[in-house]
């Protein structure tokens, strides 16, 4: 959903090259998976990224405990990365980096749960699933280790 970087551009593909599935914080939910599915079984994507960003404000409102109509229900969905992360705070970069990285490796384990047609192609080697990190002030993307 942060429309400070779109996946062509920082992946540095051509408009069409690629499907981007965006939601804040990464959440899954029926429409992504769905989503996942036809890019990868129908249309025969062969990557599925799961891409955080740094100060990532679904993630910041997550550990500030933000409630706000249907935005509550969406954070609660990260609250699991930041209990697992341990205390800290949204003003701590390294922190909020800690939690976004967890976010996206638990968002990958959440897919994997929820859909035994991305999971069989995970398994069987047709589709790779990666996870990876975008600094929103260097432009730089990491693919983080298994």
């Amino acid at each position: 959903m942060d429309s400070r970087g779109p996946g062509e551009i920082i992946l540095d593909q051509g408009i069409g090259d690629m499907f981007s599935l965006r939601s804040a914080g990464n959440v899954v939910d029926t429409d992504v998976l769905g989503g996942l599915e036809y890019a990868t079984k129908v249309a025969g994507a062969k990557l599925v990224v799961v891409m955080g960003h740094t100060e990532c404000g679904a993630v910041k409102g997550a550990i500030d405990g933000v409630k706000l109509g249907n935005l509550t229900a969406l954070l609660a969905k990260i609250q699991s990365a930041v209990r697992d992360s341990g205390p800290g705070s949204s003003k701590d970069k390294a922190y909020v980096a800690k939690v976004t990285e967890k976010n996206v490796r638990d968002s990958i384990e959440e897919i994997r749960a929820r859909s035994s047609i991305l999971r069989e192609q995970f398994d069987s080697g047709k589709v790779g699933v990666v996870a990876a990190m975008y600094d929103v002030s260097t432009g730089a993307v990491t693919f983080l280790a298994d």
